[in-house]
Order: structure tokens, then C-alpha cells, then sequence
């Protein structure tokens, strides 16, 4: 899986693992928030792309992204692309607490930005998308407070 950088291009899972542990060992006294968030994008009834972001956020300080972009076959019901969404953000969750536990890192916590909300068509869907992300042991936020999601992933779909 390869993830794109602003600043460094493309890279492999484990260089971006590599860069995000270095970015926060320049500061270790600051705080962090790990934050993982999918949203996605239907084109013409023919394919969907969806961006999955990963975030190390140094709080009041800026942060640092990168995203890992992959085109799908169209899904006309929007609960199967959300959940679809949901799923490849806790993949990504997975591989990075397992990469976080391998290193003896345990300042980060993983926080899962959802592209669901109060407002709209996904309101009916929120406990179910939540309870997938709580229930493997991540936080979850929703809109407004899912940034990762709604604007870091969602700036790459189009």
C-alpha cells in the first residue's frame, strides 16, 4: 500500500510509519492525536474513489498527511460505500497501532474520523459506522469534529 506525501511523494506504508515516528520524536514533549479518516467520491454511475488520510496532528503546532488514494467499482447504496469507508480506515488503524506496538510507542492514540453526520443522509447510519470504530477500540468522531475525513481525505477525491 502506498501513501502520497505533500512534501515527500509517494511512499511505502512503512516509510510513512518511519516519518510519522521521527516528526513526533523531534518535539516528544508535545501532545499528538494519530488521526485516520476515509471519505469518498462517485464519478458518472461508473467508479468511486476514495482517499484514506492519515494524520499526525502536534497540537496547537501543525501536523503532518498523507493519503492512500484507490479507485472501486460504483456502489449505488451509500451505506455500503460508508461502511466500505469505515473499513478501510480501521485497516489502516490496525496496521498502524500493531506498527506503534512493535516500536514500544504508546503515545499515540488512534483516533477514527468518519465522513457521517447529524445533518443529511447519513444521520441513520452513525450508530452503526461508531459502533464498528468503538467497538474495535478506536475513538470515533463524526462531522463537524471529523476533520480527517471531511476535509483532509475528502480534498483529494475529486
Amino acid at each position: 500500500m502506498l501513501f502520497n506525501s505533500l512534501s515527500k511523494g509517494q511512499v511505502s506504508f512503512q516509510d510513512m510509519f518511519d516519518d510519522l515516528v521521527f516528526y513526533t520524536n523531534e518535539y516528544p514533549d508535545d501532545s499528538y492525536k494519530l488521526i485516520i479518516g476515509t471519505d469518498s467520491h462517485s464519478f458518472l454511475n461508473e467508479s468511486v474513489i476514495f482517499v484514506t488520510a492519515v494524520v499526525v496532528h502536534r497540537v496547537g503546532k501543525g501536523g503532518r498527511f498523507y493519503y492512500h488514494k484507490q479507485k472501486k467499482g460504483y456502489m449505488e447504496s451509500l451505506r455500503q460505500r460508508i461502511y466500505y469507508e469505515t473499513f478501510l480506515s480501521l485497516e489502516v488503524a490496525t496496521r498502524m497501532t500493531e506498527k506503534l506496538a512493535q516500536n514500544g510507542d504508546c503515545r499515540l492514540n488512534v483516533e477514527i474520523h468518519l465522513d457521517v453526520g447529524e445533518k443529511g443522509e447519513t444521520r441513520d447510519i452513525i450508530k452503526e459506522v461508531v459502533g464498528m470504530v468503538i467497538g474495535s477500540g478506536y475513538q470515533a468522531f463524526i462531522k463537524p469534529d471529523s476533520f480527517g475525513a471531511t476535509t483532509v481525505a475528502d480534498r483529494f477525491t475529486k
